[in-house]
């Protein structure tokens, strides 16, 4: 519940105006800032008490009993507290030379706590899903707008680990985000396992070697074992070829554990989608580089994505597996293209303007976004059903950054939509009364940190 006042004291809500418990009248004019280390909980905050200005420190507490328990009491670090803000007013405190430390009890109504324990349950659904329409149109569309550029950012961000766990090798690391992106969720972290697990440098000296690339790719994604399949040729000899390039550069494959195809057509097992990475690099694609030249065009990406597998591809979904005439496509579908645009093309843009300084990459990126359509989901398809449409991929993404990092963590209060609707419900009472007995206040969750 600490947590829940520190939001409120920093965003004002619990008034600017307010009188102490000894009748003294304190202005907030400035609440300070919120210290994450030890210490005071907010530093530097300015308030008039009775006309005079005071700077110094604020220090948050469920019960102002707390003070003891807590050792600030005998901790000079608190010494410069010039207000000490309590749900529960059950002592009196001070410093260690005797002055008492001005103290306000803030007193809030039961339909916060119930409003605030609705949205912070640790449930799946949107809790604040019943408020979502009467939240005004300019918060939504402000706050889906950051969430659109957190969402690409933190991609990017991830580019940007990616060449330092290369060591600068920025051709590596837009490897590791295209085989990630090609894993398209379900098997994106085996992806980029495998690619931070084979160096491009091997493959380039295959690379006038289509059937070496693509041992050198199921060998390290642990799919080949000489014992199996013996009667398909072509898996053995891909299985000969990988034997012969492991000893060679000491390679070790991944846990072939680690895919999945649970739910997956065989249109979309991992196989495919590494046949088409297999082709990729046997075509002479230099990832970053094509990225650059694509320049954000819908089209030159639309074509960059346009590889197709191996003849033996076009037939197995699988090793051994072979499939009727025409029940696989060849290449990748249009919404599997859009979705690499997304996951690929846009980041790589942001990680490149951050990279360069050049800032109109980072526009290019977000331009992409809003010109591709949105992803079609069952939570995309939730979110409208609450009166949130997405019109572009811009928006789908936004709402899904909203799910995944703010509603399913219970970050309510970091919302701008649970701030909004916590607001609304805040009538706060700064004043000395007794106080309601704590075991009944509703119970709430803590928000993840």
């Amino acid at each position: 519940m600490e947590l829940l006042y520190h939001y409120l004291w920093h965003h004002r809500m619990l008034g600017t105006v307010m009188t102490d418990l000894q009748g003294h009248r304190i202005e907030i004019l400035a609440p300070g800032r919120h210290n994450d280390d030890a210490g005071p909980d907010f530093t530097n905050a300015r308030l008039r008490i009775d006309g005079k200005v005071w700077s110094g420190n604020i220090e948050i507490h469920v019960k102002a009993s707390d003070w003891m328990r807590h050792r600030h009491d005998s901790d000079p670090a608190y010494d410069n507290v010039i207000l000490h803000v309590v749900a529960f007013d059950d002592t009196r405190i001070r410093r260690q030379n005797g002055e008492e430390i001005p103290q306000i009890t803030a007193i809030l109504p039961e339909k916060f706590f119930m409003t605030y324990a609705e949205l912070a349950r640790d449930l799946k659904e949107v809790r604040c899903a019943p408020y979502i329409p009467s939240i005004p149109n300019l918060i939504r569309e402000d706050w889906l707008e950051t969430l659109a550029v957190e969402r690409i950012q933190a991609k990017a961000s991830r580019l940007l680990d990616y060449n330092s766990l290369t060591g600068g090798d920025w051709e590596q690391a837009v490897f590791i985000l295209f085989a990630r992106g090609l894993g398209f969720g379900l098997n994106g972290i085996p992806f980029e396992i495998l690619a931070k697990n084979l160096p491009l440098r091997i493959i380039y000296h295959h690379s006038d070697s289509q059937l070496q690339i693509e041992a050198l790719i199921f060998g390290q994604a642990g799919m080949l074992n000489g014992s199996d399949h013996i009667f398909d040729t072509y898996y053995q000899s891909l299985c000969a070829e990988y034997g012969f390039l492991a000893r060679k550069y000491g390679l070790r494959p991944i846990n072939a554990s680690l895919w999945k195809y649970a739910r997956t057509r065989p249109q979309n097992f991992p196989h495919r989608r590494l046949a088409l990475l297999a082709r990729a690099l046997y075509e002479g694609v230099r990832f970053s580089s094509s990225l650059e030249k694509a320049d954000g065009d819908y089209d030159k990406l639309f074509r960059l994505f346009a590889w197709e597998p191996s003849d033996y591809w076009k037939s197995h979904a699988d090793f051994g597996s072979e499939q009727g005439e025409g029940s696989l496509t060849s290449t990748l579908s249009r919404g599997s293209r859009n979705l690499m645009m997304i996951n690929v093309a846009a980041p790589f843009y942001m990680a490149h303007a951050r990279i360069t300084g050049n800032y109109d990459r980072g526009e290019l990126a977000l331009g992409l976004l809003r010109g591709l359509p949105a992803e079609k989901n069952s939570l995309i398809k939730a979110w409208e059903s609450m009166g949130i449409k997405a019109d572009d991929a811009s928006r789908s993404q936004a709402l899904l950054h909203l799910k995944d990092q703010y509603c399913d963590k219970g970050r309510c209060l970091e919302c701008r939509f649970g701030h909004h609707i916590l607001r609304r419900e805040v009538k706060p009472q700064i004043c000395h009364r007794p106080q309601p007995d704590l075991n009944s206040m509703p119970l709430v969750r803590e928000p993840a940190t």
